[in-house]
């Protein structure tokens, strides 16, 4: 027994000390001490006038001293290591700690997600911590990190942490002595929430001779994957950036592959990619485009049987290019459910001449609608900046010749190109990674489908819609104009009508803002959530409603300019223009 070299027994004095302790201790004291290779020594000691109650406390310390020899060794060891993480979040720099202790601990029991064993240095080790998570570390790289030759095995720890944990640093630029700048990180997503430690040997591992090849697999769609490990800050506050340094990316499609030359905290960071993640929601989508657009169709009818009576009883130009831009979004939302219906019909590799037609038919209505869009910006121009001298002759007919014959002849040359077809969307199922969406459109199989649908369908838009967008803010101002014009005749009358006014002023910049075609500004957010797409969806699609209560505002006016175009005259002066023949 340990013990045995510190206790010694004496005949001579047995009736009076049972143990002599060396070195002598006061008697009646429990004493346990580490030796020098780390193993705790018990030694006991009794009073020369020794009780049968002292004699039995003593032997009761006994099972006490045996519970610290295997309690004592368990503590050396660093403890569980599924408690490790818990331990470490409380110190200020934690993955200091744990990449201290996780090494020293010792695994009990079965632990999900968690490598932790000795493995042998002259072959190569490959484990995998998760179904997602490979780390692969050649033999050269496990004999350099043993570095003892008679060393022949070495501890692996690999697993897998929250990226929540990992706190990024802001950034701090200097501008002069005092003045210090902090803007916020730019931050990319940690593919999968999940960042992979690897840790090997008990020391810092960098440099290595061959590269340790770390695998990420993913079933999502993403792109623009980097790997990156985590450095820590030098401001010792547990903060940290994801750098590329001794790291190299490559892809595989359904994987991220990192070499890297070192060990550390692991991770891909991603930008995730537009998509609809699943059929439901695609399902959903669908719903609500076609009974917005079979909506949208109902209120455009009566819209154009509205602005045809208005034209009658007052002629007016702008009621003329309220006219049109409903016409071509009537088109509009027909072709697309004519589009989409076809294409049910049609067989699996099928496309045919009518479906081509009806992807030119769909093309060219939503080029008309764009270019009447712009031309309702146009004249609006003309309304509130040029109000004087601009009388233009046969003004309808040649307004009617850009906003029809530039989709004409742009949908022309792209029909002769046999530009159009059948387009198959792809959407991201976990049940079915085959699930896809087909609508007559450009054909997919066209080989330069995504120029022509990039300049046709996003750069020609963006270009009117923000045209239009300054147009709004230019009605905005003059709102506000007429509104401070007006406030001297009578403030007391003015405070009065303020609500009135406002929600007049209100509804007049959201009828122009649909008229001008904003909301398809809105496509934007489909690249940042799921709910910008519904967004988009649903406005978009009930355009040809909006139009309808733009129309009943205009119906409106002439019954109020007796009572309130005296009053009120800025939201009327918006809605009236004295363009005539």
């Amino acid at each position: 027994m340990a013990t045995a070299s510190a206790i010694s027994w004496s005949p001579k004095h047995s009736k009076q000390r049972w143990w002599r302790p060396v070195p002598a201790i006061k008697p009646g004291q429990v004493h346990g001490r580490a030796s020098s290779n780390g193993t705790p020594q018990c030694c006991w000691t009794g009073n020369s006038h020794f009780s049968v109650s002292e004699r039995n406390r003593d032997t009761m310390r006994i099972p006490l001293c045996l519970l610290t020899l295997v309690w004592f060794p368990s503590i050396q060891a660093g403890g569980d290591c599924s408690h490790v993480l818990g331990r470490c979040l409380s110190k200020e720099v934690w993955t200091r700690c744990f990449e201290s202790e996780i090494t020293s601990c010792s695994v009990k029991g079965r632990s999900l997600n968690f490598i932790h064993l000795m493995v042998n240095s002259s072959q190569e080790a490959e484990e995998s911590p998760t179904p997602l998570h490979t780390v692969h570390i050649p033999s050269t790289c496990l004999q350099r990190i043993s570095g003892d030759a008679s060393q022949k095995e070495v501890l692996l720890v690999a697993t897998v942490i929250n990226s929540t944990l990992f706190k990024l640093s802001p950034r701090r630029i200097g501008m002069g002595r005092r003045r210090v700048i902090l803007e916020k990180p730019i931050i990319k997503q940690v593919l999968g929430g999940l960042v992979l430690a690897v840790r090997a040997g008990n020391q810092s591992v960098r440099n290595l001779p061959q590269p340790v090849r770390l695998t990420f697999r993913h079933n999502r769609q993403v792109e623009n994957g980097t790997c990156v490990f985590w450095q820590e800050s030098h401001f010792n506050d547990g903060t940290g950036v994801w750098s590329t340094d001794g790291c190299e990316t490559s892809e595989t499609g359904s994987e991220y592959i990192c070499s890297c030359n070192h060990l550390s905290f692991f991770a891909v960071l991603v930008n995730p990619a537009l998509s609809v993640q699943s059929k439901r929601s695609a399902v959903i989508l669908s719903y609500i485009t076609y009974i917005g657009s079979a909506l949208s169709i109902f209120f455009t009818i009566i819209s154009l049987i509205i602005y045809i009576c208005l034209q009658r009883q007052r002629p007016e130009k702008a009621i003329g290019v309220h006219l049109q831009l409903s016409v071509a979004l009537l088109c509009l939302h027909l072709s697309f459910l004519l589009g989409s219906f076809w294409v049910w019909q049609l067989k699996e590799g099928e496309e045919g001449w009518v479906c081509g037609g009806l992807g030119l038919f769909l093309h060219w209505s939503l080029l008309a609608t764009v270019c009447w869009m712009a031309l309702e910006g146009f004249h609006l121009y003309l309304l509130l900046v040029r109000v004087f001298n601009i009388y233009v002759r046969r003004y309808l007919l040649k307004l009617s010749l850009v906003g029809w014959g530039i989709p004409t002849l742009i949908a022309g040359v792209c029909g002769i190109s046999g530009v159009y077809g059948k387009y198959t969307l792809k959407i991201i199922d976990a049940t079915n990674p085959n699930t896809t969406s087909q609508i007559c459109w450009m054909s997919s199989q066209f080989p330069q489908m995504p120029l022509v649908s990039y300049v046709t369908t996003m750069a020609f838009p963006c270009l009117v819609i923000l045209c239009n967008f300054c147009m709004l803010g230019l009605v905005v101002f003059k709102l506000w104009r007429l509104r401070a014009g007006g406030g001297s005749s009578g403030w007391k009358k003015m405070h009065r009508e303020k609500g009135i006014r406002l929600w007049k002023d209100c509804a007049t910049v959201m009828g122009l803002s649909c008229v001008l075609g904003l909301p398809w500004g809105l496509a934007g957010t489909t690249y940042i959530s799921l709910s910008g797409i519904y967004l988009f969806t649903i406005l978009n699609s009930l355009q040809g409603l909006f139009m309808f209560l733009w129309s009943l505002a205009l119906t409106c006016k002439p019954q109020t300019d007796d009572n309130s175009s005296c009053r009120d005259p800025s939201s009327q002066k918006v809605l009236t223009t004295s363009f005539n023949n």
